[in-house]
């Protein structure tokens, strides 16, 4: 078996909701970027299913020159599902609840 060598990780700040002010490791992918979103699965204290907290990867704040990314972080999303789709420029646009824009009636 091939040695695939050491495993690279950043240390990550997390900010709002219950990791508000931890820092971990994080995994990163060949590009050297954390992913997008990070889930963490907190188990239920009655045992039921467990609720899972969605933190959203932000830029932690851009270089003077370029604009680039200096490094990232992560941001509490309470709501935990939006965005978690592929936009394609085919894809359907989500159905809006209170109508169509321009409804009047709606």
């Amino acid at each position: 078996m091939a040695d695939t060598g050491a495993v690279k990780s950043e240390d990550t700040p997390f900010e709002g909701g219950p990791m508000d002010g931890r820092v971990l490791p994080v995994l990163v992918g060949p590009t050297g970027n954390p992913p997008k979103t990070y889930r963490i699965p907190v188990p239920d204290a009655a045992g039921g299913p467990p609720t899972v907290l969605v933190y959203r990867r932000v830029p932690r704040g851009h270089g003077k020159r370029l604009g680039l990314p200096r490094g990232w972080k992560y941001a509490f999303d309470p709501e935990g599902a939006a965005g978690t789709r592929l936009k394609w420029p085919w894809s359907k646009p989500d159905a809006r609840v209170d109508g169509k824009p321009g409804d009047t009636e709606g």
